[in-house]
């Protein structure tokens, strides 16, 4: 398939699963076309035009010709300078790799990535929480993040990429989103009544059964095996972790259980104070799974040759 074909195949898929509708994201986009409209001519250019298209900041074309063939693959979670130079050394020795593909953002994706962080006050709407307080403590931890990464090195991997004459793309929410439905689904379906339910649950999707085998296995981080559950919050999307204020209000709104990719310290300390449990499904596999789902629907199109590097392991699930 042709570069652009993949890239938007992986955003579609991504809108297709995400927790807004279908409404609500056409009135995201057509807000920022509102705001590229409104922009003196001299400022247009500093836009960045797939705002208009595509609601996941974190989600971008970083090196390459759209029109490029696409065939064959490599897929990392985390991919910087060392691995570009392993992509193009193993096509040196004979590895056809058409396009490199990395989980969390680089470049203009990783720069702006805190935009997609919007998505969240619809997570937290949905729990019960009015959008005015979704909408104000999303706010405020966006500006936290958008500070942090405003000193990174932004293009530091894509200037090695353009230089070793590699098509570059990073696919975050999308898949993120993937994982959130698909691990929401099950626990929604089996309706566990407590967290080691929960852990069992999650042994039986193969991306947290080979983290586990590798010493990385879904936990309990607060709470215990037979600690009850009945609403469960699901942590999975979003761009990174939301505002620290929310646990009061999700536990004012009913919540009992979190299952989360990771939390930071902080935040697990909150819900303990909260006595809100939370199970950590683990971060690396969580990734793997959406990439995984979204490998699955590219290949629906057609069929790519995949190679797994920097934590990712490749998963196949039966077409229903």
């Amino acid at each position: 398939m042709k570069f652009g074909d993949f890239y938007k195949i992986v955003v579609n898929k991504g809108i297709d699963a995400d927790v807004r509708s279908s409404k609500e994201i056409k009135l995201w986009l057509a807000g920022k076309k509102q705001e590229y409209d409104s922009l003196p001519l001299k400022q247009k250019k500093y836009f960045d035009p797939e705002f208009l298209r595509n609601p996941f900041s974190d989600t971008r074309i970083l090196c390459g010709d759209p029109k490029n063939d696409i065939k064959s693959i490599i897929v990392g979670i985390d991919v910087d300078g060392g691995e570009l130079l392993v992509a193009d050394k193993l096509k040196e020795k004979g590895k056809k790799i058409d396009l490199v593909v990395a989980h969390h953002p680089q470049g203009q994706a990783y720069a702006s990535f805190y935009e997609v962080m919007d998505l969240q006050i619809d997570v937290f709407a949905k729990e019960g929480i009015s959008l005015s307080v979704s909408e104000n403590l999303v706010k405020e931890r966006q500006l936290e993040v958008a500070r942090r990464v405003n000193a990174a090195n932004h293009l530091r991997a894509v200037d090695l990429a353009r230089l070793l004459k590699l098509n570059f793309l990073c696919m975050h929410t999308p898949c993120d989103n993937l994982a959130h439905q698909y691990v929401k689904k099950i626990i929604n379906k089996c309706n566990p009544k407590t967290l080691k339910e929960i852990i069992d649950l999650l042994y039986d999707v193969p991306e947290y059964a080979y983290a586990a085998q590798n010493n990385n296995p879904p936990q309990i981080a607060v709470g215990g095996n037979n600690s009850r559950c009945s609403k469960i919050h699901f942590e999975f999307t979003g761009g990174t972790e939301g505002p620290e204020k929310i646990y009061k209000q999700l536990s004012a709104c009913g919540v009992d259980t979190i299952i989360a990719m990771h939390q930071s310290e902080e935040r697990v300390k909150r819900c303990k104070e909260l006595n809100i449990n939370v199970v950590f499904a683990s971060h690396i596999a969580s990734d793997s799974l959406g990439i995984n789902l979204m490998l699955d629907a590219l290949e629906k199109k057609e069929k790519l040759v995949t190679y797994e590097f920097s934590g990712f392991k490749r998963f196949f699930r039966k077409s229903k």
